[in-house]
């Protein structure tokens, strides 16, 4: 499961996001890699604890909260709050899978990662390479979005990302728990959603609505976790 959502936020605010982040107090990401990933890592962070990051990340999420594109594919559970990084001067992450559990900063909760996100800031004219590239079965996808959308994909998936040889890529990233485990299962859930909003907006009164929007709740109860 892939899914690109746009406009996560304005290209305004994406703009707002990265001039504040200009001037911040990057540290060395490899501080905040497990031992294989340190070995491949190559590239800046905010602190989590960081009042800008904080503030930010809130920022972030109070957007996700409004996505309603976001709401149908990812079914949030429990969200890793936004963290901040930074490439430039051919910086690069090499191959690597996220953690399975991730923890909430300041409290004692642990989330299993189900998807991961990347939330792209920095216009892609303002830098080369970067690409976030994700590995399939059949191939790879390479991901470069305008600032301010975001992919959502599999935390099971081995990724990288490409060295920047120009400009500063900038971008938000963060896990979340989905109510639904299941890939497969969130993917069918979020193309049966799809359908019933161009059909609720297409045939409003059409009598099979109802019946399927019964198949799309039922489901949700017979797969979700809380």
């Amino acid at each position: 499961m892939l899914i690109r959502i746009p406009n996560v936020l304005a290209p305004s605010e994406a703009a707002e996001i990265c001039q504040l982040l200009d001037g911040a107090d990057w540290k060395d990401g490899r501080q905040t890699a497990g031992y294989l990933s340190q070995q491949v890592k190559q590239n800046h962070q905010l602190r989590e604890d960081h009042p800008l990051c904080i503030r930010l990340g809130q920022r972030i999420l109070d957007a996700l909260d409004a996505d309603q594109m976001f709401l149908s594919a990812a079914l949030p559970l429990k969200v890793v709050p936004p963290l901040f990084n930074r490439y430039a001067n051919d910086e690069q992450y090499g191959r690597h899978i996220d953690g399975a559990i991730r923890h909430i900063p300041g409290t004692g909760h642990r989330v299993r990662a189900d998807l991961s996100a990347t939330l792209f800031l920095s216009p892609p004219e303002s830098y080369d390479g970067g690409e976030l590239i994700i590995e399939k079965l059949d191939g790879a996808d390479s991901i470069k979005l305008a600032a301010g959308d975001l992919v959502l994909y599999s935390a099971s998936t081995v990724h990288h990302v490409v060295p920047v040889t120009r400009g500063a890529r900038l971008a938000a990233f963060f896990w979340l728990q989905s109510l639904v485990r299941l890939d497969a299962q969130r993917a069918m859930l979020f193309k049966l959603d799809n359908a019933l909003q161009r059909m609720g907006h297409d045939h409003p009164d059409h009598p099979a609505l109802v019946d399927m929007m019964a198949v799309y709740h039922n489901l949700l109860r017979l797969w979700s976790e809380t």
